[in-house]
């Protein structure tokens, strides 16, 4: 059970109940400020001055006042106003991990709705009623407007939603969970949309997905290095010591882990050679940064989901209208990430092709017993060039750019989703890159007599239980998916710590 209290969500707990279907319920003393806060906004709807939101317009209306017999019919209007979002639906976990943000964000209490909204939010996410939300629209200043609009309709029966594996429309989809639709009161439909609620879950569940992936590429890593016979010298913790990066320290001591036990290494320690290329040599300097750049994006998205990022925000007595909804931190740390993960995978594909290259690697051509007449592994570089190129591509910043909107009222977005939905595509194109490597690596190691360290041995043992040795040539596409799959299931770290090398 996880609960939300507007302080302590982590991105553990977001994948929790995004992806592994966890219950989510209000704490008591959440429920104790969202009581208050609403209170608190019911004195000011009833008092003389203007509330933006609440007894104003919005954006560059906020100087049109709007009678107390026109407010809940502004909060509907701003909901359906606003879903002017386009493009395919987002993943159902995008969705989910955007209501539990949005609900943590109003369970801080200064957001002014009744509990009801909280609770039909997580009873939503309990009863699987997922609305459907296009992919574009957000800017990510005045918060994701577009997609929590899309949302908030399912919430009063209308929009669109997905449930039992059917889409209906909102009304149904509630109806056939036992479920009622909101009518929205003064400043609910505002709380709804108002927020970083989308890149803020969609971040929750990057960074645990990125997390994975810097150390599966350093299990993958360890198994080029044996395969192409490096040396474990430049992981020397006093090297370490001396360019205190904290993801340097970590990477060097992981790679000494995997690597222990390795009778390659000990089989070619001498004058065989100075220094390895720095795709091998400087792991702990590379990959450090990248997994420096992830712990940074997970401590930003914890942030974000614990904070209230609606406006205006409700104290007691006082309306406060400022800019919490606006996306820019976390636009760029997720910027910051998709340039990790691109030198992720640009890195490991340089690997790639040091292993397919005979002459770099001291290993048949392409990784075949009889080149020529076999290509072997030479396709699977392309794949990973092709991945790793696109990678470059999507590296360029969003949270860099702007486009004024509402009159420039609005002057400067900070393009949060389109950085979220990047860093994604990173990910993705990233793990198919460590997925080519693993399965290259693992072929250099077949024809390498001696027995490689912990980390490499479990590796590839838990891959060759589903992908075979390549000998004569075959379709590689399911080969890559298999590796794939097991590096996204965390079945490649399961196997490499419980054979001892434990990963920090």
């Amino acid at each position: 059970m996880i609960r939300v209290d507007g302080v302590r969500l982590r991105c553990e707990d977001v994948v929790a109940v995004a992806r592994d279907g966890a219950e989510a319920s209000l704490s008591s003393a959440a429920r104790a400020r969202v009581r208050r806060s609403r209170r608190d906004l019911v004195s000011l709807a009833r008092g003389r001055g203007l509330a933006y939101g609440v007894k104003t317009g919005l954006g560059q209306l906020e100087e049109v006042a709007i009678g107390e017999a026109d407010q809940r019919r502004l909060q509907l209007n701003l909901v359906r106003s606003h879903a002017v979002g386009v493009g395919p639906a987002m993943p159902a976990e995008w969705v989910r991990a955007a209501m539990l943000a949005r609900a943590n964000a109003l369970a801080k209490g200064r957001s002014g709705v009744r509990e009801g909204v909280v609770d039909l939010l997580l009873r939503m996410l309990d009863r699987g009623v997922h609305p459907i939300v296009p992919v574009q629209g957000s800017l990510g200043a005045s918060g994701d407007l577009a997609p929590l609009a899309h949302m908030g309709l399912v919430l009063v029966g209308e929009g669109r939603a997905e449930h039992a594996g059917r889409v209906a429309d909102g009304a149904k989809a509630l109806k056939d969970a036992r479920l009622r639709p909101l009518r929205l009161e003064a400043k609910e439909g505002l709380a709804l949309v108002n927020g970083t609620s989308f890149m803020a879950g969609i971040g929750a569940l990057l960074a645990v997905d990125a997390a994975r992936l810097v150390r599966d590429a350093q299990v993958a890593a360890s198994v080029s290095l044996e395969a192409l016979r490096g040396s474990a010298k430049p992981f020397d913790p006093r090297l370490a010591e001396l360019k205190a990066h904290p993801g340097h320290a970590r990477v060097a001591a992981n790679l000494r882990s995997l690597l222990r036990g390795s009778a390659i290494l000990a089989s070619h320690r001498g004058p065989h050679k100075v220094q390895d290329a720095y795709t091998l040599r400087c792991l702990p300097q590379v990959l450090g940064p990248v997994a420096d750049a992830v712990d940074r994006l997970s401590a930003c998205v914890e942030i974000e989901l614990n904070s209230a990022s609606d406006n205006p925000l409700i104290f007691p007595g006082e309306s406060l209208s400022g800019g919490n909804f606006h996306g820019q931190a976390l636009a760029m740390e997720l910027d910051h990430v998709a340039l990790a993960l691109a030198v992720l995978a640009g890195f490991a594909e340089r690997r790639i092709a040091r292993l397919v290259d005979g002459r770099l690697s001291g290993l048949p051509p392409f990784l075949t017993e009889s080149p020529g007449l076999n290509s072997g592994l030479m396709l699977a570089q392309y794949t990973a060039a092709a991945l790793a190129l696109e990678c470059r591509a999507l590296a360029n910043p969003a949270s860099a750019d702007s486009l004024p909107t509402s009159a420039n009222q609005e002057d400067w977005v900070s393009n949060g989703l389109v950085a979220a939905r990047k860093a994604h595509a990173c990910l993705e194109n990233a793990t198919g890159v460590v997925a080519i490597e693993l399965l290259c690596a693992a072929q250099g190691l077949e024809f390498v007599p001696q027995r490689p360290g912990r980390g490499p041995a479990a590796a590839v043992a838990r891959l060759r239980r589903e992908v075979p040795r390549l000998g004569e040539d075959r379709v590689l596409s399911g080969d890559i998916e298999a590796s794939r799959r097991l590096l996204v299931e965390g079945e490649i770290l399961t196997a490499v710590e419980a054979a001892g090398a434990r990963l920090r």
